[in-house]
């Protein structure tokens, strides 16, 4: 394994660039930018939509029926309820009657629609004159949060924006501006992948007794990347850089949270270099004022236990980042590790949300656990640090991995696998919801994994030698048949594109996801380059369209997944043509049925069409 060199010297003090030059290398990605035509899709989940039978009777308000609805304006009909006593009983249901849970019909020539079977145009959410205001979920016309698939009539909830109920709009809500929204996508999208900011609720009362003006930006640009944000979003930029390195700003624990979210949205956006710049000054601040150390939380924390939680989620966090960056591009040398923190570990996030936080465990806990006989319950969260230590101590082996050093940490990798409990082995937690934080702990396992093997592996890299947009090209030479090494990253890389068949939102996963899908699809990829014939090629087909498909999901908010897609794609177009060329040669086929032959073909025409339709129809990041 090469050598990992820290380019981010910790400096004696902030960094003192203003921001116009710091604004400098950003590019034309941030400055201000025409408005997406659509929003960001977020989920893949579909839901019935099975439309009204044609012989149902549309109901309608008197003045529509007498008018025959020859107006152009909407009807706002509720169904009268006098003399409603309730369902009878054992009555036979009628699969003819739509039931509230029910789709919306399609749109036909239908201009008067129920208040419960409004057609809804997939270009944008229903208006609140078509919808009952007190179902209407809080949320901008143009950017609806929940996935859209969703029923339009379903109610969004996130703890993380107003506390643990959601919110509801009522009739005389005013609409949400630009930044109202932007911060609502942050904790919708953002929040999940770095929980570390108090919930919504919580920070608006915070920021009434201080200034978070440099958070609240932070979060406010972060959150215009999700959105169709308009020029705002150059301009929450700006201020959030101008706010961070301001003179005057007090090194605290705001202040690493508004530079870790900023240092995130720069490296999804392919400035790598600033993104290293603003680590190297949270790093230097985050040790200056002790927040690695058990006393931080408390001395800081105003008796408030989810504050205190806060600001040990801040700390592990960052230590997160500062290991993914080190990690997937290879450029820094992960400074925190090094570091003795004795930071509380972070408890589960419905704890979080409800302010119901348990007495903090710590690392020595977690190491003992096997050891001591007592029977403890880690959080998502400290199994996510934990993955990312096994992380910190591979790239502390010096130069070349020898076979020893790589077995060490090969049982480092296999007992974190080992040891989970059920409750964690999936990225769901105990209410089948997603649970981002161990996602985010499986998915860094398996970057290990590729990582720690790659280099000792019989699988020629060569082939995807054009796929660097996360890191430079690792050569491996090729072998007589495949080792252990070679078994050990086609499975981790097999195991991520697994990870994008999970019912949840591509988009509020890390961006770091990007990075991990391109070390799985240069695996993938540098496999299906191979001469001979592969005897699951077409499941290795399936798993390269996942990749592309999940990148292009990415491409829609960072820059970085839509530079590794086009590389993908690119390379599984120049292998494509390498296999066509070779079934030009009659040779190739000896040793092949009939049906294998057309099936191969059929296959391959087959994943070609789909990476081509991808070429034109990636959306582009912001």
């Amino acid at each position: 394994m090469e050598s990992y060199t820290h380019a981010a010297t910790v400096a004696p003090s902030i960094s003192t660039a203003s921001p116009t030059a710091l604004l400098n290398g950003l590019g034309s990605e941030m400055s201000i930018q025409p408005p997406h035509s659509t929003p960001v899709s977020s989920g893949s989940s579909a839901v019935d939509s099975r439309a009204s039978p044609a012989n149902t009777v549309q109901a309608a308000c008197l003045a529509c029926v007498s008018l025959e609805n020859t107006s152009a304006s909407e009807c706002i009909y509720v169904a009268s309820r006098r003399g409603y006593k309730g369902p009878r009983k054992n009555a036979v249901s009628n699969p003819n009657k739509r039931h509230a849970t029910d789709s919306p019909p399609s749109a036909g020539g239908d201009s008067c629609p129920m208040l419960l079977g409004a057609t809804v145009s997939t270009a944008a959410p229903p208006s609140l004159t078509t919808f009952n205001p007190r179902l209407v979920i809080a949320e901008s016309p143009a950017t609806p949060y929940a996935p859209p698939g969703m029923n339009s009539l379903q109610l969004y909830r996130n703890p993380y924006l107003n506390g643990t109920n959601g919110a509801l709009v009522e009739a005389n809500s005013r609409p949400q501006t630009v930044p109202e929204r932007c911060i609502d996508a942050f904790y919708y999208f953002f929040y999940p992948g770095h929980p570390s900011v108090l919930t919504k609720e919580k920070l608006l009362e915070k920021s009434r007794e201080r200034d978070l003006g440099h958070l609240l930006a932070a979060m406010r640009w972060v959150g215009s990347l999700y959105i169709d944000a308009g020029p705002s979003r150059a301009t929450f930029f700006e201020e959030a850089m101008r706010l961070v390195y301001a003179p005057n700003v007090a090194k605290d624990g705001y202040l690493v949270q508004a530079m870790v979210i900023l240092l995130i949205g720069l490296d999804g956006n392919c400035q790598q270099e600033k993104a290293r710049e603003i680590l190297s000054d949270v790093e230097r601040i985050a040790i200056e004022i002790g927040l690695y150390t058990r006393s931080y939380a408390a001395m800081h924390g105003d008796g408030n236990p989810r504050l205190e939680e806060s600001w040990r989620r801040t700390w592990w966090d960052l230590y997160v980042v500062d290991g993914m960056v080190a990690g997937v591009h290879r450029h820094t040398n992960f400074l925190l590790f090094d570091i003795v923190a004795d930071v509380g570990l972070p408890c589960e996030e419905h704890e979080y949300v409800s302010g119901n936080i348990p007495r903090p465990m710590y690392l020595e806990d977690f190491d003992d656990q096997i050891f001591s006989g007592e029977e403890r319950e880690f959080s998502s969260f400290a199994y996510r640090v934990a993955s990312i230590r096994n992380l910190g101590r591979m790239m502390r082996l010096s130069g070349y991995p020898s076979a020893e050093n790589v077995d060490k940490i090969e049982s480092l990798l296999s007992n974190w696998r080992m040891h989970l409990p059920p409750s964690k082995q999936h990225s769901l937690n105990k209410n089948c919801q997603p649970d981002e934080m161990m996602f985010q702990a499986h998915m860094i396992n398996h970057a290990c994994s590729i990582m720690l093997h790659q280099p000792l592996s019989q699988l020629d890299s060569s082939p995807a030698r054009e796929v660097t947009a996360c890191a430079p090209h690792r050569a491996v030479q090729s072998g007589e048949q495949f080792n252990l090494h070679t078994r050990h990253i086609i499975t981790a890389s097999c195991e991520i594109s697994k990870m994008v068949t999970y019912n949840m939102p591509i988009t509020s996963h890390t961006h770091f996801f990007t990075c991990v899908l391109t070390l799985s699809s240069i695996v993938h990829l540098s496999k299906w380059a191979l001469e001979f014939f592969i005897q699951d090629e077409d499941d290795l087909r399936q798993q390269i369209r996942l990749n592309i498909g999940a990148l292009n999901k990415l491409s829609g908010v960072w820059k970085a997944a839509s530079r590794a897609s086009g590389q993908v794609k690119g390379v599984a177009q120049e292998i494509y043509r390498a296999k066509r060329a070779q079934q030009n040669n009659p040779s190739f086929w000896v040793g092949f049925t009939q049906e294998e032959m057309i099936s191969t073909m059929a296959a391959d025409e087959g994943i070609m069409s789909e990476i081509n339709t991808m070429l034109t129809s990636a959306p582009s990041a912001p």
